[in-house]
């Protein structure tokens, strides 16, 4: 009884050491202020933390070490109602866990002071020590291109050292890592299969995350697909696919499951979503030979204080810029169609005469990378160091997944041992002698030509694959894994080497910069007029969760699936007004789009007019690469718009507005300044001349009176005082 009232007594003044809750106002709002605390990772009276003043997660260290505390220090949320194991492991077909305790009766909510009462399973693999790290980048990215100076992360790593006492498993080290980033209340977990022994071992599904979570609603009835998940948390990890061009659509790894153990839940069939995994359903049966280690998705759980999506899309871009801020990258490129190198030259030209800085060889073009001929080698090279000499940068165009190479190579369906049964039908496997050669072909091409940009159509989609004499899997069971492996390391080698990545599925984690910002291609066969109310809906739609360096648009110079001369813009010299507004509202969103044609200006006047557009646009890069606010979704029948807002710059925001009715619209409207950091008077320069001072509501709005011509735009500096 002694040693458990000293127990009590160490562990009740841990729990008053702890971060004291502040009030949630602007001035300490780490979406608008900068929190500077470092991350800190103690050891004391058997209790080991991680806390950077935003969150707080907390393990006991023995009997066996587990999560019993994570919380969210903005909103003073606690997320955990049940201690789980750290992570779920399957070896040679059987199950083992991974740190944890058991015997905890109640699983509704959790008081520590039962932890004295909780008991480790001899089984399961027991904590050994730990070792806390500066942070280490992922990616080890090199850039080319523009983007906004930032510091690189600060925080820590911890490394959880797990061993087993079984002899079958005896030289299988587990390693559970977490990193914790200064802030932003967000973590990475991971964990590493490290193989010392001189046999092999059979991988099966890999759980390297699981939460017994307070659920988010009271439901009696209810399947787990219908009812809420837990809002409290975003969780996104590396093994996303479905060029669905949306995470939540891609994501392959959270599984939110029952807890049957929960007896004292509401819901009458225990059927309540209270339950977070995380591992890759298709990904069991990897074989870890000797001398090999096995490193897991990484899981990036970012802890939310709010269910207002703006706020959530704002916390989620701030976990992009901070855990891949390679995405922050965002040259301004043409995306030439080309059937000869003098027009890769023309077109090299044109971008220097108008302030441009990349081509990009669209599909369609005479480039082909596969090809490693010495004269196609230095045919590009040539163009590449052309581009160069002029400050331009050069890439192009790449397709892999989307067409068939051969019986051989091609993905085997396991329904039918035949090829065919991918995603898109018939498809080339990662595995196959050519998919690996593939690699090595792309790796070859930029390393000798220098050229810049990728852009890789038709990435690895997901396929399983029956084959068992690819070279690059084993069976089926390992197929989808090694698959996405041979993917992603060519993604981290390019960006490590500073070439920049448009591919259209979401690999951003690994090394990829851009994603289409979500569209139809058929709706580029609609008249211009269409496109533009069109594309700003997308701007609105495709923001909402990524930046607008991520994304790309699209505007068809010349004809695009379909359409006849309504739809497109050359002659550019007869299409001026619509040439302008289309760049205006994508650079005017920060958004890149794909300008696909044969040239950016076909007379002088052309070029003046989109030099002025990009001399603008880089004259206000800073903020309007900064977050965006979306204000009114296009939809036709009055004005729309956004506001670019950074409170760390001194001109605060840049507000676009548009007009698409043929009458003119004048209002008063309410221009949210909240993550601005604007509190008191703001300063409206109508596109940088005439300035209004406007007072801010007491809910940081300040209410703009405006006059919209008719199929117009226009533009404000936003400053505070």
């Amino acid at each position: 009884m002694k040693k458990l009232s000293i127990f009590y007594l160490c562990f009740i003044l841990t729990c008053f050491s702890s971060f004291a809750q502040q009030e949630f106002t602007q001035k300490t709002d780490w979406l608008v202020n900068k929190f500077a605390q470092p991350v800190e990772i103690t050891s004391r009276n058997n209790i080991l933390e991680i806390n950077n003043g935003l969150l707080r997660r907390r393990f006991v260290l023995s009997p066996n070490l587990a999560c019993y505390d994570f919380q969210n220090l903005s909103n003073n949320q606690q997320l955990i109602r049940a201690i789980k194991p750290e992570a779920r492991i399957t070896i040679d077909g059987k199950e083992y866990q991974i740190g944890g305790l058991h015997g905890q009766q109640e699983m509704a909510y959790f008081k520590p002071e039962w932890i004295p009462e909780l008991s480790s399973d001899i089984k399961d693999f027991q904590f050994v020590s730990y070792s806390i790290s500066e942070l280490k980048p992922y990616v080890d990215w090199k850039a080319r291109s523009w983007h906004p100076d930032a510091e690189p992360a600060k925080g820590k790593e911890l490394v959880l050292l797990f061993k087993s006492s079984n002899e079958l498993l005896k030289g299988l080290d587990v390693e559970i890592h977490y990193e914790a980033f200064e802030g932003i209340p967000l973590l990475v977990k991971w964990l590493k299969i490290i193989n010392h022994s001189n046999k092999s071992f059979e991988l099966g599904t890999v759980v390297n995350e699981i939460l017994g979570f307070v659920e988010e609603e009271s439901a009696v009835v209810g399947a787990v697909e219908d009812m809420k998940k837990q809002h409290g948390l975003y969780v996104e990890t590396n093994y996303a696919f479905n060029n669905a061009m949306r995470y939540d659509l891609s994501d392959q790894t959270t599984h939110w499951k029952v807890d049957s153990s929960y007896t004292s839940q509401v819901n009458y069939n225990y059927q309540t979503p209270c339950l977070l995994e995380i591992y890759p359903e298709k990904a069991p049966g990897i074989r870890l030979l000797p001398g090999e280690t096995f490193q897991s998705v990484r899981t990036h759980e970012l802890l939310m204080d709010s269910y207002d999506r703006q706020r959530r899309g704002l916390m989620i871009r701030k976990m992009y810029r901070t855990v891949a801020p390679w995405t922050a990258q965002n040259p301004i490129f043409m995306h030439l169609i080309s059937k000869s190198d003098e027009q890769v030259k023309t077109a090299i030209d044109q971008c220097v005469a108008t302030g441009y800085e990349a081509v990009i060889l669209s599909f369609g073009s005479h480039l082909n990378m596969e090809d490693q001929s010495a004269t196609n080698l230095n045919r590009w090279k040539k163009l590449a160091d052309y581009a160069h000499e002029k400050g331009i940068l050069l890439g192009g165009y790449s397709l892999f997944s989307s067409r068939r190479i051969s019986d051989e190579d091609d993905v085997i369906d396991p329904k039918t041992g035949k090829p065919g049964g991918a995603f898109f039908g018939n498809a080339p496997c990662f595995g196959s002698k050519w998919g690996l050669a593939y690699k090595e072909k792309i790796k070859h091409f930029f390393e000798y030509t220098g050229f810049d940009i990728w852009e890789n159509d038709g990435p690895y989609p997901g396929d399983v694959c029956a084959s068992t004499s690819h070279p690059g899997h084993q069976n089926l069971h390992d197929s989808q894994w090694r698959q996405m492996e041979i993917q992603k390391s060519l993604y981290r080698w390019l960006s490590e080497r500073g070439v920049y990545i448009n591919a259209p599925d979401w690999y951003f984690l690994d090394g990829t910069h851009k994603i289409a910002i979500g569209y139809r291609e058929v709706n580029f066969s609609l008249s211009r007029e269409q496109q533009q109310i069109l594309n700003r809906q997308n701007i609105h739609d495709g923001t909402q969760e990524k930046t607008p360096a991520m994304s790309w648009g699209f505007v068809p110079l010349t004809k695009y699936q379909g359409g006849g001369p309504e739809a497109i813009l050359e002659p550019l010299s007869e299409h001026l007004d619509d040439y302008r507004q289309l760049m205006m509202q994508y650079y005017g969103a920060g958004v890149q789009a794909c300008y696909r044609g044969p040239r950016l200006y076909d007379t002088e006047e052309t070029r003046q007019a989109v030099v002025e557009v990009v001399n603008w646009y880089k004259k206000y890069r800073e903020i309007l690469n900064s977050d965006l606010i979306q204000l009114r979704r296009a939809d036709g029948r009055d004005w729309d718009g956004f506001l670019h807002v950074n409170p760390e710059l001194p001109q605060k925001g840049l507000l676009m507005l548009f007009n698409p009715t043929n009458k003119i619209i004048e209002k008063e409207i309410d221009v949210p300044l909240y993550y601005s950091g604007i509190s008191e008077s703001a300063i409206f320069r109508k596109e940088g001349h005439t300035k209004e001072t406007v007072n801010v509501e007491r809910n940081y709005s300040a209410k703009l009176q405006v006059s919209l011509a008719p199929n117009s735009y226009v533009w404000y500096e936003v400053e505070g005082i």
